[in-house]
This record gives structure tokens, C-alpha cells and sequence, in this order.
């Protein structure tokens, strides 16, 4: 079994930065397609981000394009979630997610195995 910690959420202002961790244990972290999703009070969980096994290939949901960069080190066994001009509606718990397959392009939470905690990001107005 695989556990997933993430770490790095917290409160900012409305134009700050944040940037998240998620650490897998473990020695096949390589082999997992990783993802980043969020949810808000009331609302479902829904896709933020995806990553390739090697890094190299990436996908976004439109609205952070060009304002979150994921990237993985794998390495370290950690995927990073790095956001930057935050809003308001960023405001969510913030999920890392693995697909033990190494499907790429997946973005619907069904086709990931494994879950972190989550963590709290609260953007300020």
C-alpha cells in the first residue's frame, strides 16, 4: 500500500504564492502517473492537474492554466503543485493522487489508486 503526505497549504492573499508537496512511500514512485485535484466546501472533487511518469508531459484544467506548475522529482518520491497569482475560488483541500498504471492523460479521480490527505489552501480576498 501505498501512502501519499502532502504538505505546504495555508492562508494567503489573493495574488500570493503557495507551493504544495506530496510524498509517496515506497520505491515505485516512478512508475505512477501523478495527480493533483481539490475540493471545495459544497462542491465535488474535481481535476487540477496531471503529470507524466517522467515529468515531461502535463495537463491542466483551464481555469489555473498557466498559473499552477506541477512537476515530480523522482528522486525524492515527491510530486510539488507550484501556484502562483491565487484567487479566491483556489480556496480548497488539495488532494495528490497516484495511478499506479502510469496512464498518462487521465484526468477523472476513478483511474487513481492511491490518495493523500489532503491539505487546506485558503486564498484571501
Amino acid at each position: 500500500q501505498v501512502q501519499l503526505v502532502e504538505s505546504g497549504g495555508g492562508l494567503v492573499q489573493a495574488g500570493g504564492s503557495l507551493r504544495l508537496s506530496c510524498t509517496a512511500s515506497g520505491r515505485t514512485f516512478s512508475r505512477y502517473t501523478m495527480g493533483w485535484f481539490r475540493q471545495a466546501p459544497g462542491k465535488e472533487r474535481e481535476f487540477v492537474a496531471t503529470i507524466s511518469t517522467s515529468g515531461g508531459r502535463t495537463i491542466y484544467t483551464d481555469s489555473v492554466k498557466g498559473r499552477f506548475t506541477i512537476s515530480r522529482d523522482n528522486a525524492k518520491n515527491t510530486v510539488y503543485l507550484q501556484m502562483n497569482s491565487l484567487k479566491p475560488e483556489d480556496t480548497a483541500v488539495y488532494y495528490c493522487a497516484a495511478d499506479r498504471e502510469g496512464h498518462y492523460g487521465n484526468v477523472e479521480d476513478a483511474y487513481y489508486d492511491y490518495w493523500g490527505q489532503g491539505t487546506q489552501v485558503t486564498v484571501s480576498s
